[in-house]
């Protein structure tokens, strides 16, 4: 083969692995042929996806301008084991709202200070205000799994988590805050292939974290840690609500759903176009359920 077959051949190899940016199809599903277009062949699938995702933004930016008028407050806890797709969905989330009154929380370990406070007192900060929509990926939740698994807190501060976070999350509610707790249950076969897909694409290398690498070992760790948070913090005005993300996609679309069918906004589609898909949404006390059922058979336990 000569260079010029070589060079092609390579560039053929590098396009398969470059991914389109999301909803480029569909903005561009009635464009006209030309000398300088190049035709690209997508799964009908994704097309769907990408036109019910933007139909949910639009839904979204609704109900943003309603808090803003009314002066509501939302908070929304993104919880779950490494690479389960949490913070791709509240990309998808914030988008398209206007980010003066969205805030993404994402904290780091505790520094020397930190680690001297209440432990809750470095998210009290972050809590919306009026009109606001903040998104805490991952949360004050570390102490119910992260941190017992891998050491970072006693037993002793992680059983006096689970008692007072019940007690902290009334007080928020009670004030008027609407909370929301999701937790993105993925397959641990899954979790190892986003693993991998982190280690060779170069723009998810930064989501890698020795944390990730002992994900695997601890496995069943995790899933007694997660059946002790449920038990403890699945309360009435706090429930938790299970995402399954096996598929990424199928899931950013159905948590965006439920939220929406949870609140009302003005100009909001009839409740049937928003219905999130039960085998993907799943209630706390449903997945307690399974677990109590499956607890001493880890292998028929979700993530």
């Amino acid at each position: 083969m000569g260079d010029s077959g070589k060079k092609e051949k390579k560039s053929r190899s590098v396009k398969s692995d470059t991914k389109l940016q999301e909803l480029t199809a569909l903005r561009n599903i009635d464009a006209k042929d030309s000398k300088d277009r190049t035709a690209i062949w997508i799964k009908n699938w994704h097309l769907a996806y990408e036109y019910e995702l933007r139909r949910l933004q639009v839904e979204l930016m609704k109900l943003q301008q309603t808090m803003k008028d009314q002066g509501a407050r939302l908070l929304l806890i993104f919880e779950g084991r490494d690479a389960a797709g949490k913070g791709g969905t509240i990309k998808r989330f914030i988008a398209h709202l206007n980010p003066r009154y969205t805030r993404v929380t994402a904290l780091i370990k505790p520094n020397e200070t930190e680690g001297t406070q209440w432990y809750f007192q470095r998210y009290i900060s972050h809590l919306p205000a009026d009109g606001e929509m903040v998104f805490f990926d991952r949360s004050w939740y570390n102490r119910a799994m992260v941190e017992p698994v891998m050491g970072f807190c006693t037993d002793e501060q992680n059983k006096r988590f689970l008692k007072d976070v019940p007690l902290l999350e009334e007080l928020i509610v009670k004030d008027g805050i609407k909370l929301f707790k999701f937790y993105f249950s993925v397959s641990k076969e899954v979790q190892k292939e986003r693993f991998e897909s982190r280690r060779e694409d170069p723009l998810k290398q930064y989501k890698l974290s020795p944390v990730d690498n002992l994900a695997q070992k601890y496995w069943d760790q995790y899933s007694l840690r997660k059946f002790q948070m449920l038990q403890e913090t699945n309360r009435t005005m706090a429930p938790w609500t299970i995402i399954r993300s096996d598929n990424k996609k199928l899931a950013r679309i159905n948590c965006i759903r439920y939220v929406l069918t949870q609140l009302d906004y003005e100009g909001k589609l009839p409740a049937k176009e928003l219905k999130p898909d039960p085998e993907i949404v799943v209630s706390g006390i449903d997945e307690l359920r399974h677990m109590e059922e499956h607890l001493m058979n880890p292998d028929k336990l979700y993530g």
